[in-house]
């Protein structure tokens, strides 16, 4: 028999049905969007990176974030596993640093690790509340005002890089870097872990200069790099782009991710889809808060019967 993946099933379903809501809402205009291919971006040079952290804490610092469990200087860290698997952003860390060891180099190579930021959000396209937002100088930015929780963008990133703020109950919130948007991108300043970085592995510009860039490092270093730039075609594009020394799922990318964005490989399916696959989440989110009225009435009851 064959075993269908947990996630690769509610991937599929999650994006397939909000998809198809946002194609009847908006009549296929979300199958056009073409992304900000001028926007800004980011170019991350792993041959660079001595894994310093200084861009974790000008992240904390910038967006407010509580102090970490251990200092920026402690590099124990990289030595830590979470369930088998490397350090990922949360909650209190929108961007991390993680060590890979590749056999054959004398050294270890370090990759920052954040939201892409996306030319064609899935995680856009997957909420069907609209909480995400792509502005035209490149940032996927969110809005928790009108988050319910579902955590659909959770599944549908490509990258697996949204977190949910388990710590609160009562206030569902997506946490991912959003590109220092509010208090730099948009007024034209490189974001703070860029301007901290003291090796320059990050740089800031717009997205087809820095292809430029990385293009003209690959041509002019010889052997020093993949040929090849990390998200320059991934998921359709991503505004932050790497290059590597050594092939990138050695550093933990996924050299599987497709080529073209999400929504390209679910559109032909939208128009088959039934209703009910286009407006589940909205009724999963009723039925659960008709429990949960329910249930806080039936306890109110209880109480004034016991008074």
């Amino acid at each position: 028999m064959t075993t269908v993946n947990r996630r690769t099933f509610l991937k599929g379903g999650l994006i397939g049905g909000a998809a198809a809501s946002l194609g009847l809402a908006r009549k296929g205009s979300a199958a056009t969007f073409e992304g900000y291919p001028d926007g800004m971006g980011v170019l991350v040079d792993l041959t660079r990176c001595v894994g310093c952290r200084s861009c974790e804490a000008a992240c904390n610092k910038e967006q407010g974030l509580p102090p970490p469990d251990k200092p920026f200087d402690d590099y124990s860290v990289f030595d830590e596993l979470h369930h088998g698997q490397k350090r990922r952003p949360d909650e209190a860390h929108y961007t991390v640093v993680n060590r890979y060891d590749i056999p054959g180099l004398d050294h270890p190579l370090f990759r920052k690790l954040q939201c892409n930021h996306c030319n064609e959000p899935a995680c856009l396209t997957s909420c069907f509340v609209n909480a995400y937002t792509k502005t035209p100088e490149g940032a996927v930015i969110y809005n928790p005002d009108v988050c319910v929780g579902c955590r659909t963008c959770m599944i549908a990133c490509p990258f697996y890089v949204p977190a949910f703020k388990y710590s609160s109950s009562l206030h569902p919130r997506i946490m991912k870097c959003i590109f220092c948007y509010d208090t730099r991108l948009k007024f034209g300043r490189p974001p703070a872990c860029v301007e901290a970085c003291p090796q320059e592995a990050l740089t800031f510009g717009k997205r087809t200069e820095l292809l430029r860039i990385a293009r003209q490092r690959i041509r002019e270093n010889p052997g020093k790099y993949v040929n090849h730039i990390y998200g320059e075609h991934e998921a359709g594009g991503t505004a932050w782009m790497y290059l590597s020394s050594v092939p990138f799922e050695q550093v933990g990318l996924d050299p599987h991710v497709p080529k073209e964005p999400i929504l390209n490989y679910v559109k032909d399916f939208l128009g088959m889809v039934p209703m009910v696959l286009a407006i589940w989440p909205a009724l999963f989110a009723g039925f659960h808060l008709l429990a949960t009225r329910k249930e806080g009435g039936h306890g109110h009851h209880e109480e004034g019967k016991e008074e």
